[in-house]
């Protein structure tokens, strides 16, 4: 009897669950039929297997059942967020769907088939099974989102920028009246004083770090990169820091950590192009926050090196530590790491935020190793350049630099040796190296067969070599008049005793024994 029961209850607990099933699926669609957001499940092939309402309308087609057995990529039209078409196949979803990976991503707009209409998206993509399993591509219209970012950042960079003015000045102002030489006042002001400018300075750094972030927000702050030796770079910007660090008796190091003989030792030329205002500030954040979190008598240590084709970069630390709940946080915006020990601590919540925008701005990652009380380490991974990239990359850039120069009037950069020297093990045609042009106190006045520079086409009339024809209908230049010479030499060339005149030319050059 109970075995019969038992197996009465078993069939109508199936039978339930079978109903169940069924009710819950009939559930889920209702619910994905009304929602706002369009959802598509393709299968490994690309093949739409559904589609709810508002996919159909976000995507420009009348009915969701119209988009049934269509490839994804008739209805999934997209373009940057320019407005500019994506190649076929060089989206990140179509890399999603073929390497079967998660993908989120708000770089796209969503070109809608019939009116051309573009959207501003959300786009995700969730794997549903194996390699050839199904996939779940969602999309939601964030053209409100974007609007009201707008118009938040508008504010924040009005906002700051206006307050940045008298915030200057009230600090300007008690640094007068904290400067013996300009005001008298006794300890107990002095110490009042002391704790409002430091409050006007962190309100200044926080108006600093407003504008900086919105800028980069917003795009009003385009990355300028240039070719650079890293390790060199990173060193110079580090040890800006050392006496912070003396003033905290820390102990800081910079290079591979336990080489042997390092006087010694020769380290290989890192390479990697960078935005130098972004990586100073990168540095900068990455540096004062472990300062400002290790204790006096600490250590510091900062590195860079190669690491296959990424350049990674250190900073680490024998401080407070983070613990494991705030390490998935830290980067956010204004979020603060909040205990005792860090309530004692300023902070502005944006000094880390800014460190992942820029690093991300120049192509790379940012990360952080650490446990609450044992130190912390932040790691910077950024593209590495081989040598022939660096050279070409290099010799672009001074070239550029160089017709800025002349463009401006001012001397153009010179091409670095070391630059040169890899120029020349790279095969990179002679020609194209851009000459230098030194600088003296003294200006030399070149024969007229050459290149005169622009501050010389300014000051002296130019003269046709007597190798040219004139017109017919004017006379012949062949020289000019001693008068002219006589006034126009001593505002180019200084007048020394070394001064004479070259056979068959019209033009006084200086003789320099030093130099020539």
């Amino acid at each position: 009897m109970s075995l019969f029961k038992s197996r009465k209850k078993s069939a109508a607990t199936a039978e339930a669950g079978a109903n169940g099933s069924v009710a819950t699926a009939l559930l889920a669609e209702l619910a994905l039929n009304t929602i706002n957001d369009g959802v598509i499940i393709v299968d490994g092939a690309g093949v739409v297997k559904f589609a709810n309402p508002a996919a159909a309308t976000m995507t420009g087609y009348n009915s969701a059942e119209n988009l049934i057995g269509l490839d994804y990529k008739l209805i999934v039209k997209l373009e940057n967020i320019e407005g500019a078409p994506v190649p076929e196949g060089q989206d990140k979803l179509s890399g999603a769907l073929r390497h079967n990976q998660p993908m989120t991503t708000r770089e796209y707009l969503l070109v809608a088939a019939q009116s051309a209409h573009k959207t501003p998206v959300a786009l995700t993509m969730v794997p549903a099974g194996g390699l050839n399993g199904d996939r779940i591509i969602t999309f939601r219209d964030i053209a409100k989102e974007l609007e009201e970012a707008g118009a938040q950042t508008e504010f924040i960079s009005t906002a700051s920028h206006e307050m940045r003015t008298p915030v200057a000045s009230i600090e300007g102002y008690l640094g007068l009246a904290l400067n013996p030489q300009t005001a008298t006042i006794d300890n107990r002001a002095r110490q009042y004083l002391e704790a409002a400018h430091s409050a006007s300075q962190h309100l200044g750094r926080l108006f600093k770090d407003l504008l900086d972030v919105t800028k980069l927000d917003d795009g009003r702050m385009r990355v300028e990169l240039v070719p650079v030796e890293i390790v060199g770079v990173v060193k110079e910007m580090a040890d800006a820091h050392s006496k912070e660090m003396l003033k905290k008796h820390l102990k800081y190091s910079f290079g591979t950590a336990g080489a042997v003989n390092k006087e010694h030792s020769v380290e290989p030329k890192v390479y990697a192009a960078v935005d130098l205002d972004f990586l100073r500030e990168i540095l900068d954040n990455l540096l004062e926050n472990a300062i400002k979190y290790t204790p006096d008598g600490g250590e510091i240590w900062v590195n860079a090196r190669g690491d296959g084709d990424k350049v990674l970069i250190n900073v680490t630390d024998t401080g407070i530590g983070v613990a494991a709940d705030d390490l998935t946080h830290i980067f956010q915006k204004f979020y603060r790491v909040d205990n005792s020990q860090t309530r004692q601590i300023g902070g502005t919540g944006l000094g880390l935020y800014l460190v992942k925008q820029r690093v991300e701005a120049l192509g790379g990652r940012v990360w952080c190793e650490s446990a609450f009380g044992d130190g912390s380490t932040f790691f910077v991974s950024l593209p590495r350049l081989s040598d022939a990239e660096y050279a070409k990359q290099r010799l672009a850039y001074e070239n550029s630099q160089a017709v800025k120069a002349f463009a401006s009037g001012s001397a153009p950069v010179s091409h670095s040796a070391e630059v040169t020297q890899i120029t020349q093990s790279t095969a990179v045609a002679p020609e194209q190296t851009p000459v230098a042009v030194p600088q003296s106190e003294t200006a030399v006045v070149a024969p007229a067969t050459e290149t005169k520079t622009a501050a010389a086409q300014a000051a002296v009339p130019t003269v046709a070599p007597p190798a040219q024809a004139a017109p017919q209908n004017m006379p012949q230049a062949t020289s000019l008049p001693t008068q002219l010479v006589q006034e126009v030499t001593p505002q180019i060339v200084q007048p020394t005793p070394n001064i004479t005149q070259v056979p068959n030319q019209n033009v006084i050059i200086e003789t320099n024994k030093e130099s020539v």
